[in-house]
């Protein structure tokens, strides 16, 4: 089978257009040369091909939650069935949460910030460590943390050999599975949840000590929590790289039966319908839903009364929620005694799906802000993304209140918008907040489309499912209310196009120097660009549901969203792919410097008028003026009801809050804060920060060794990935025990290295027929503050993470 990786045209791309005469270069050379072949899997129209095919995964899963222990402890039974014409002989299986071990490959090649600033006198100023960084080392420290495998086994109860590689599990099947078989597999697992605050993940629990039960309380987002097949495509094979954080998941679509085992009286949102209300829920709360079908409004089925009595106790009984989930490719839940549920029927009208149930949880913390938004803009998102794709197609859409910023999984997402506590006890919601929580749920129900139903592999085009999304996100977002900054005009990504840390948009997530740029704004960009000057409307919109619609429920590559756009249209468009998507070394790499770090212990004022003045100088969108000139009204027009203070005055207006908060702010830290940073203090561990440069071009492990002061050493292998979002300079955090004296790269010449005279820290004499000698700088500059005063807590290494 040929394996086609369009991650690397931009080199086929450019060999082909090389001119041996003149300085021509073809703006508008045909794209087929560096696109795959069409075949009977993909057509050269962009759609599926007479023998397009993908496999199948049907799941049935018990799951219990141990929230005393935060722990979830599971059986499945996989069932698998291959459509494709090949005979396998093993299966990949995908085991995400084992990227938070300590010795993962994600975290061993995670990097340190940048290299220190210097100030006016060409000094280095002291590197930084932020709280937050220390709070995820201390927290993966302290914390057994990845998948634990109990058993894996044929349908038989045969076991079965396999074999774990990082975040993937191959299993070895007893006999090859034929092509249109089918294999059942049983896997018994467990893992420690993580604390998401403390680890950044896209899941896990949040602690809430001050509720008035006995040890606070906790909400429960659960995800990428099972083992789950990987994807076996017809143009890769088995999608097994690496998971390290950034490229997220390409899943194959199946059916879910899932009994989830939680304390009796937490309330439970997941994928898919609830198959058991008679057990689990009280005969008002089926009631209340059952009136939300057809409600004007949102229903509450769990009060914000309730709720908040629901969360001072606790039980020892249990309850069992089930839930079947169809045509999905995965399964998220939340689970929580301290939620809120409120839902309202939306009628589509659809042949496939006429009713779906939006649906919010949330806790206390949410306040008015859900309640007045969350569940309305689940339902605007459907209707604005269906009129560019197809009807939604499953029976819920729902928006979950966590500690996650904004994921999504099939039917459910997980968005984090909070209400703010005031000294008199009620809750308030900033603009900023009100429009994060509108935009957020926009953008994560949005994603229920592109990629968990147009089944894109985010792995490798993370701007298939982020930069569509996007894009898609600012029209649903001008359609709610033209005056909040929605999505991304095209003024609006000239800095990162004339920036040198712009890369192809084709360049795979885990190598991108700024994802946020590279994978949401820059293709939305180029996509209104598209619609709005030169296809015009009618033809891209055309185009786009075409798209949408072929891939509904398939896997489509980038090949096939640009021939489909060019074959539905009718307009050649090659050249704008290969300007907006597609637009070398011997070894060498040397430890420049190393820092010892030690712990030792800013106000904006913002002219609110002169910001007032600048955006009234700005010409009116034209996405604004197309609507108006098209009669669309906007939702706040077609909802005058629910028009607060923030739709009377401008986002300028001034207040006292925000003449005080900042200041206030700065006063105080948090109470985990104050724990992470005294017990960075007691525990006096030895921070260094190494500097690498990659003198020769050619990336490769770095292989340290640290020698210590009482004369043990310890070899540390650093991943070849550590260079995979800058090839030239590269930071490492080393946390240890005792102190070292020295570091030397590659002590053992494995990796032919040219030159190791700067593979040692301090430098050392290296043996030659003709003494060299290098002048050594003073070491005054080893000694760094770990970080500034506590307060400035989020003064810290920029973080790469733009999502």
């Amino acid at each position: 089978m040929t394996i086609v990786n369009l991650g690397s045209v931009g080199d086929v791309a450019a060999s082909a257009i090389k001119q041996t005469k003149g300085s021509f270069e073809d703006k508008f050379r045909q794209l087929d040369e560096v696109l795959p072949t069409p075949n009977v899997y993909r057509s050269a129209a962009g759609e599926p091909g007479e023998r397009y095919w993908q496999q199948r995964a049907d799941y049935d899963i018990q799951v219990r939650l141990d929230e005393e222990k935060r722990r979830l402890d599971a059986s499945e039974t996989i069932t698998y069935y291959n459509n494709s014409p090949y005979t396998l002989k093993y299966i990949w299986v995908q085991l995400d949460q084992n990227i938070f071990r300590n010795d993962s490959r994600a975290e061993r090649s995670d990097t340190f910030g940048s290299h220190p600033e210097t100030d006016l006198n060409g000094i280095d100023k002291p590197a930084r460590i932020s709280l937050g960084q220390l709070r995820r080392q201390q927290f993966m420290a302290d914390n057994e943390l990845g998948f634990a495998i109990d058993k894996v086994a044929a349908d038989n109860g045969q076991a079965l050999s396999f074999t774990i590689v990082g975040t993937n599990m191959r299993i070895d099947l007893a006999e090859p599975l034929a092509p249109g078989a089918q294999t059942e597999l049983a896997i018994d697992f467990g893992f420690n949840i993580v604390e998401e605050d403390a680890v950044g993940a896209r899941s896990g629990y949040e602690h809430f000590p001050d509720d008035a039960r006995e040890g606070g309380n906790d909400i429960f987002l659960l995800a990428q929590w099972y083992p789950r097949v990987a994807a076996f495509t017809d143009y890769e094979a088995w999608t097994n790289k690496e998971f390290l954080g950034r490229g997220e998941f390409t899943m194959e679509f199946g059916e879910f039966n899932v009994a989830i085992d939680v304390p009796a009286d937490h309330i439970v949102s997941a994928s898919g319908v609830l198959q058991n209300p008679q057990q689990v829920l009280t005969a008002t709360q089926r009631e209340r839903l059952e009136q939300a079908r057809t409600a004007d409004r949102p229903v509450f089925v769990v009060t914000a009364e309730e709720a908040l009595e629901n969360e001072k106790e606790g039980t020892d009984e249990r309850k069992v929620w089930r839930f079947k989930a169809e045509n999905v490719r995965d399964f998220a839940w939340a689970s929580s005694r301290k939620f809120m549920w409120d839902a309202k029927g939306y009628q589509q009208g659809g042949d496939i799906q006429p009713e779906v149930m939006a649906m919010s949880f949330f806790p206390k913390e949410g306040g008015d802000l859900w309640k007045k938004y969350s569940t309305e803009s689940v339902i605007h998102t459907m209707e604005v993304y269906s009129r560019f794709s197809f009807d939604y197609p499953y029976p819920t859409a729902q928006s979950v209140n966590g500690p996650v910023g904004g994921m999504e999984y099939p039917m459910i997402t997980f968005n984090g918008p909070r209400t703010e506590l005031q000294e008199d006890g009620s809750r308030t919601y900033s603009l900023a907040e009100k429009r994060f929580l509108i935009g957020v749920v926009i953008h994560e129900i949005g994603h229920i489309y592109f990629p968990m139903i147009v089944n894109s592999d985010e792995r490798q085009w993370t701007w298939m499912d982020e930069g569509l999304n996007s894009f898609l996100d600012g029209v649903a977002g001008r359609e709610w209310d033209p005056q909040i900054p929605w999505g991304v005009e095209p003024r609006g990504i000239i800095d990162y196009m004339k920036s040198s840390v712009q890369v192809p948009i084709m360049t795979q997530s885990d190598s991108v120097l700024r994802l946020g740029p590279n994978a949401y704004t820059k293709p939305a960009a180029a996509l209104n660009i598209l619609r709005e000057v030169i296809l015009g409307r009618d033809l891209f919109d055309f185009a786009f549901r075409e798209y949408a619609q072929r891939w509904m429920f398939k896997r489509p590559t980038p090949a096939d969203f640009f021939r489909t756009m060019e074959e539905a249209s009718g307009v050649d468009l090659d050249w704008f792919w290969r300007g907006w998507f597609y637009s070398t070394d011997h070894v060498d790499i040397s430890l420049d410097r190393a820092y010892k770090l030690r712990l030792d212990t800013e106000d904006p004022d913002i002219d609110w008028q002169r910001h007032r003045e600048n955006e009234a100088d700005k010409p009116v969108s034209f996405f604004v003026q197309r609507n108006e000139a098209e009669g669309r009204k906007t939702w706040v027009e077609m909802n005058p009801d629910v028009r607060d203070f923030y739709d009377e005055n401008d986002r300028f207006t001034v207040t006292n809050k925000q003449r005080n908060k900042y200041q206030k702010f700065l006063d105080k830290l948090e109470p985990w804060e104050r724990r992470v940073f005294d017990r960075a203090i007691a525990e006096d561990k030895n921070y260094y920060v190494l500097d690498f440069s990659n003198i020769g071009g050619l990336v490769m492990p770095i292989l340290l060794q640290m020698t210590y002061a009482d004369g043990s050493t310890e070899d540390y292998r650093i991943p070849a990935e550590i260079w995979r979002r800058n090839a030239k300079n590269v930071s490492k955090l080393i946390v240890t025990d005792k102190e070292v004296v020295s570091f030397a790269v590659d002590p053992n010449w494995e990796t032919a290295d040219v030159d190791i005279s700067n593979n040692y820290y301090p430098r050392k004499i290296i043996e030659s027929r003709i003494e060299a000698f290098k002048s050594e700088r003073g070491t005054d500059h080893i000694s760094r503050d770990l970080m500034q005063e506590a307060k400035s807590k989020l003064k810290s290494v920029e973080s790469d993470n733009d999502e």
